[in-house]
């Protein structure tokens, strides 16, 4: 298995990037290829005393967080990104990870691996923690705008994934709306309700109807359906609660005395909270609907954080997603009247 490592994207490269990457060399025995400012990626190396080293591709450029997503990967062709995502499509990698541009990396996916013939569109879509096996929210802000059959395949997609990845055997599948009734939400709501519940008396998904976004942590939903542009901004708002609860909570325990030995008798109960909240715990986001595995590693990542991202891909290019993804499309009734 090698992965194709995005070197210079993100907030601490190459440094915290290459060192994560070193870690998943030695713990779960990938080969690595490392694309980026060589003389900069080296430096990491000997700081490290890597005896034993990767591959390194060298690439002059880099994507910043100013460059314009729709153009970046194609105006920028020598970037550690797009350098990484040609080497993916020429099958010298069995997975991309990248800490970089989260737009840049989805449009450089899509123009230069493609997508699975026959997915309308790719989409971001993490897992989130619950009391359970956890829930993918798809699409989290790849697509502003959809339409009711980008949410049947993303229903798929995510469907394909909570089996494959997590070990849900029938996973339940959400859509999101302001209320569980039938005839909530707006027409784009509507219109894939209706979808969904055909598919699910097709015996091809396990649809349970309309979810509110409370519903997801009390472990009642695995896939939740929606667009980018409301998913994006439920998980923005559930970042910025679990950052604002976790400092509430380490507050309390510095108040005093009391309540910081009341914080050593469950530290290691604290400790295992914060594990199953910490994004570093995860790694990544997968971009489900594209050829060939890419993760997208948050973009401050350290060490830990981007290790977690590589054997995310690891699992994600080992579990046959893509192929099932690709096996499937046909079944997803509208995508093949169209294309009949």
């Amino acid at each position: 298995m090698r992965i194709i490592i995005d070197a210079m994207g993100g907030d601490n490269a190459p440094q915290e990037i290459v060192k994560g990457a070193l870690k998943a060399k030695k713990e779960l025995g990938v080969e690595l290829t490392l694309v980026g400012k060589q003389e900069e990626i080296e430096a990491v190396l000997r700081a490290e005393k890597v005896a034993d080293m990767p591959e390194i591709v060298d690439a002059r450029e880099i994507i910043t967080m100013d460059d314009d997503p729709s153009t970046a990967t194609r105006r920028k062709k020598d970037s550690s990104m797009a350098v990484a995502l040609r080497l993916l499509k020429e099958g010298k990698g069995d997975a991309v990870v990248s800490a970089g541009s989260t737009g840049a990396l989805l449009t450089g996916a899509t123009l230069t691996v493609k997508r699975v013939r026959g997915i309308r569109r790719a989409a971001l879509a993490p897992v989130l923690p619950n009391s359970g096996s956890g829930c993918m929210l798809i699409d989290c802000g790849a697509n502003v705008e959809c339409t009711a059959e980008y949410l049947l395949q993303f229903a798929f997609m995510g469907n394909f994934y909570m089996k494959r990845m997590h070990g849900v055997n029938v996973p339940r599948v959400g859509l999101l709306s302001n209320g569980t009734e039938e005839h909530k939400g707006d027409t784009l709501r509507h219109e894939a309700y209706a979808l969904l519940k055909d598919a699910d008396a097709q015996g091809r998904i396990r649809f349970i109807g309309n979810v509110e976004a409370s519903q997801i942590f009390r472990d009642e939903v695995d896939v939740l359906v929606t667009d980018g542009f409301t998913g994006n901004i439920l998980l923005k708002g559930i970042e910025g609660t679990l950052k604002y609860m976790l400092s509430l909570l380490k507050g309390m325990f510095k108040k005093n005395v009391k309540n910081l030995f009341s914080a050593l008798l469950i530290k290691g109960e604290f400790g295992a909270l914060k594990g199953k909240l910490d994004p570093s715990e995860v790694g990544g986001t997968a971009l489900l609907g594209i050829s060939k595995p890419v993760i997208k590693a948050h973009g401050s990542s350290d060490a830990k954080s981007f290790f977690a991202a590589i054997r995310q891909a690891k699992a994600f290019a080992e579990s046959g997603i893509i192929a099932e993804i690709t096996e499937h499309v046909s079944e997803m009734r509208v995508a093949a009247q169209e294309e009949a």
